[in-house]
């Protein structure tokens, strides 16, 4: 895993999110972007990561901050995550999990004993102009949205 680092520029992408609609960093030009990585959708640790999220949407609108969650789900399980948790923000499926490799967050993980390659949790702060400004791997789910309202005060 060679993981991107604060000072990089953003990779372009361009994935489907919870409406099977293409969406690009591009698109988010002139705004902050918090790109974020998780496991697995309607999971413990990645429900209470995105409802932290959900619940500081108007501070992160004050800050011009977008937040994409990204995660190898398939498109059609997304839409679920959203509905059940009524999530304000936008979720990419990244099944091939080209992205994640390209911002250097999949690979080898360890879990009761087992070994297997999948994402890690880590998220990206990526300024105005597509260059990263953040890097946040070390968090406790429930505190991510915190440590994200740290960094932009």
């Amino acid at each position: 895993m060679n993981t991107l680092k604060a000072g990089d520029k953003a990779p372009q992408f361009t994935l489907q999110n919870q409406d099977d609609e293409a969406v690009s960093l591009s698109d988010f030009a002139g705004k902050k972007v918090l790109v974020y990585f998780y496991p697995k959708a309607m999971t413990p640790g990645c429900t209470i990561q995105a409802q932290g999220l959900r619940d500081i949407k108007n501070e992160l609108d004050k800050h011009n901050v977008v937040v994409l969650g990204i995660s190898p789900d398939a498109v059609k399980r997304l839409p679920k995550f959203i509905e059940k948790e009524s999530l304000n923000f936008t979720l990419l499926s990244d099944e091939d999990h080209a992205v994640a490799d390209a911002f250097g967050v999949w690979g080898l993980k360890k879990f009761m004993g087992k070994e297997y390659d999948g994402i890690h949790r880590l998220s990206f702060l990526i300024d105005e102009s597509g260059v990263i400004t953040e890097v946040l791997n070390k968090f406790k789910t429930k505190e991510h949205h915190q440590v994200v309202l740290d960094l932009l005060k």
